[in-house]
């Protein structure tokens, strides 16, 4: 990265979370991604039906560790 560059991340770092959240989003929109409404708003639904899930104790949890283990063991070649 560059002195400038680097300066620049340093200054946003220091910026209350609420505007380097609208930053984030502004750097995001900026990148002409494609947005699917629809589909942010499944995922926000599907979020919080799995976190009321956990809370309610109907979920079974694994930590992370053993999910990447397992998945290293099946595509190990």
């Amino acid at each position: 990265m560059t002195a400038m560059t680097d300066r620049v991340i340093e200054e946003a770092l220091s910026l209350p979370a609420d505007i380097r959240l609208n930053l984030v989003e502004k750097l995001i929109t900026s990148l002409n991604l494609p947005i699917d409404k629809d589909i942010d708003r499944l995922w926000a639904e599907e979020a919080e039906r799995r976190i009321s899930q956990i809370e309610a104790g109907e979920a079974r949890l694994v930590p992370g560790e053993k999910v990447f283990s397992r998945i290293r063991a099946k595509y190990r070649k």
